[in-house]
């Protein structure tokens, strides 16, 4: 007896990866105005097309695959677990600009997003933890944030976003 979504066809694995109806919410937006400085949390940011995020430092080039960064919201318990802290990490502290509830990051990898009315994301790739998770996190930080450290995106079309924002998958995959 075969089963509809086990074997070697390739069309199930696609139909599997295509299966994402669930929605998330922007938990955290964070912005860092200064390199090097700790995150300012604000509760709305306004997103440039193909740009970067105002009021944070970087300005990535056109046409870049890391003008904003997402973290997924529940991997900040599983990182300060990892560290053996008591309570959820700060998303600050990991240094992304958004922190997302509800949705498999991971199943995001390029793929479209819509936050809220305006804002649609292209995600580009995994966002991988740097050596100053060391630093920011103490020892062990780095290897606490691996397979935790989120994705990047680039930003398709802009718009304002505000904590407490719809995170819709779209139809459509990006190339």
């Amino acid at each position: 007896m075969a089963f509809p979504f086990f074997g070697d066809d390739k069309s199930t694995i696609a139909r599997l990866l295509s299966t994402l109806p669930q929605t998330g919410r922007i938990e955290w937006i964070g912005q860092r105005p200064v390199r090097r400085e700790p995150l300012v949390a604000v509760l709305e940011a306004e997103l440039k097309t193909d740009s970067h995020m105002l009021g944070d430092h970087a300005r990535p080039k056109a046409g870049g695959k890391r003008q904003v960064t997402l973290i997924q919201h529940e991997s900040l318990t599983a990182v300060s677990s990892f560290l053996g802290l008591d309570a959820p990490l700060d998303p600050g502290r990991l240094r992304r600009n958004l922190a997302v509830s509800g949705l498999n990051l991971l199943a995001l990898k390029n793929r479209q997003i819509r936050i809220g009315e305006e804002v649609i994301l292209d995600i580009t790739g995994e966002c991988h933890p740097c050596s100053r998770m060391e630093e920011v996190l103490g020892p062990g930080g780095y290897n606490a944030m691996r397979g935790q450290g989120g994705l990047t995106a680039h930003i398709a079309q802009g718009g304002i976003i505000r904590v407490g924002d719809v995170v819709r998958v779209l139809e459509s995959a990006t190339a």
